[in-house]
This record gives C-alpha cells, structure tokens and sequence, in this order.
C-alpha cells in the first residue's frame, strides 16, 4: 500500500516554519482545541468547506450539484447549512469563480514529493528545506516517518512543527529523520492550559524533556496570548521552564494577532478574540 498523508495545503516560500526558505505541508486532525488557533482548517480530520463570499458570484452551479441542498441562495444572498454539508466537494469543482475551496484531501507520498523538490534550489541557496506543520502532524506518525525518510533521502533538510500531545512514541518513529522539531510550550500551569487549551499540559512538558534527552535539535515556539499567558507570572514559568529544562537552540516568543478570523468566517466558525 503506497504511503498518503491527510493534508490540507502546500504553503511555498515560507520563512516563518523553520530555517531558510522552506514548504510547510499542513496537515489535518489537530487533538487540542486552542481558543486562538490560526488554523482551524485543520482541527478536524475530515475535509472542510471554505467559502469566500466576495467571490461568490451568486451564479447557483453549486446548488445545482450538491445533493444535500446544503446551499441555500435567497435574497440576502448565498449561505451554506453546514449541518448538511457532506464535504464531497462537488461544489468546489463546479464553482467558476473559487469562491468554494474543498480544504483536505489524501496526497500521495510519491505526489507530495514531486511538488516539494520543485523548489530544491531555493532551499539550497537559503540552507532551508520542507516543515510539516498542522494541525497535529504527528497524529499521522507512520505516515510521516516514512514521508520524512524520502525527504531525507532526497537531501532535504525537515523539520516537524508539533504541539507535543501525542505518546513519544510518535517521536520516536520520526527521530532518525526528523533535523529540528518546532515545539510549542503554550503554558505551564496545568488548570490554564487545559482552559485554554482543551488537555492538560503534562505529556506536552515530558515529551519535551524527553526529545532534550534524545539530542533532539529544537526550536521553542511561545504564542503569548493576552488573558491565557502573557501575565509576567505565567511567562517567567515557561522562559524557566524552558531555558533550564529544555535547553533549545533559540525560543521564540510570538505575539498574539488575529490574521485567522477570517477563515473563521470561510468556515462558518466563529473565532474567539483576546484584547492586548
């Protein structure tokens, strides 16, 4: 059975996911539920239907399509009943103007790395390579290890952006292909990370601590989100924490913004907001 991994999207050109110029494979299924997720795409496993009603041409191909009669136009305009939605994505192929985006599908080992060495070039010239980010990308650790080996085999440089959730045994099968792991320390208390978070921070923290042990390359990544961590308690906690338990290569501190609220709006979810 030919390796296929549950993505949402092949992000080019990123500078942001890891050193150089690299491609951030996004993948789906996400086991925490960050009240300021950016991502939201990715929380489910299943595919999502993203609608960008500026786009929308109200031409009605899409209903015409969809079994479900999940697409409802009246005067107001076109809306989508999502509790009907069966996300088979018809819609989104017969959409003339792309005002509806199927977000998930099945993508080949062989497919996913024939996209990414398109731009093998630039990660040499920029010392950068290919990120697999989520999501929880180590939900699909099998598939990813196996993925990882063929990037690596390649001579591409990876890195695995992980929120830490998962048995380290899924650690364990990407290791020997893994060059940096991008690990999130949201929170150290455990009552506020749940809050926050939906699960307790306990497996996050050992896991962490484990991969230090390994020799893991790492990189600490610290969303401060006002209201949740960015009380000068909470965030001497996690630079402690950090700086004499993890021991990371560089953490980085990254400011709160609201850029995903709008794919809230795409997916008909509604986004939660935190003041400064």
């Amino acid at each position: 059975m030919s390796t296929t991994l549950n993505i949402s999207k092949i992000q080019r050109f990123s500078v942001d996911d890891g050193p150089g110029i690299r491609s951030t494979v996004f993948l789906k299924g996400c086991n925490l539920r960050c009240r300021w997720c950016h991502n939201p795409e990715n929380l489910t496993a299943l595919p999502v239907l993203q609608y960008k009603e500026s786009a929308c041409i109200g031409c009605r191909s899409c209903a015409a399509v969809c079994g479900q009669e999940a697409h409802i136009f009246t005067e107001e305009g076109h809306r989508i009943d999502r509790r009907k939605c069966a996300g088979c994505g018809k819609c989104a192929e017969v959409c003339p103007n792309r005002a509806l985006e199927l977000l998930g599908h099945e993508e080949k080992l062989e497919d996913l790395l024939t996209e990414l060495m398109k731009d093998q070039d630039y990660y040499r010239v920029s010392q950068g390579g290919v990120t697999f980010s989520g999501g929880e990308p180590l939900l699909q650790a099998e598939a990813l290890a196996r993925t990882l080996e063929e990037c690596k085999r390649m001579g591409l440089h990876t890195a695995v952006d992980t929120a830490g959730n998962v048995p380290f045994s899924c650690f364990e099968a990407v290791l020997p292909y893994t060059d940096l792991f991008l690990y999130d320390i949201k929170c150290i208390t455990p009552e506020l990370h749940e809050r926050f978070t939906g699960v307790p921070n306990g497996q996050i923290l050992e896991n962490g601590e484990k991969l230090r042990e390994k020799g893991a390359r790492m990189w600490v990544r610290t969303p401060v989100i006002p209201g949740f961590n960015m009380e000068e308690t909470e965030l001497s906690k996690i630079r402690r924490f950090v700086a004499e338990r993890l021991k990371p290569e560089q953490h980085e501190e990254l400011p709160y913004h609201d850029y995903g609220a709008g794919k809230y709006q795409m997916l008909g979810m509604k986004a939660e907001t935190f003041g400064s």
